[in-house]
């Protein structure tokens, strides 16, 4: 059972900037043993998060750590310019 759950919706510029960002943070997998699970979608322009757990202090970690990754990526996307509209490397 999940007593504790945190819910945000964070806004892209473009649904292409949501896209690469949500195809890079959905691989990283909460640990089982972590007690906490993640879900993230993306919508449009969108990225819908969610973190759910029983101890408030792993759900705070996870989402800690979430945003870590988040910054690192959208600085990333700052520093390099906007993606392609289109990934067509393969």
């Amino acid at each position: 059972m999940d007593d504790f759950k945190v819910e945000f919706t964070i806004p892209f510029a473009t649904e292409r900037e949501a896209d690469v960002v949500y195809q890079v943070l959905k691989v990283d997998k909460e640990p089982p043993r972590s007690g906490v699970s993640k879900n993230i979608k993306q919508k449009d322009n969108l990225l819908l998060v969610s973190f759910s757990g029983t101890e408030i202090r792993k759900v705070r970690v996870g989402v800690t750590s979430f945003f870590d990754s988040l910054t690192l990526v959208t600085e990333t996307i700052q520093q390099f310019g906007p993606p392609e509209s289109m990934y067509n490397y393969y």
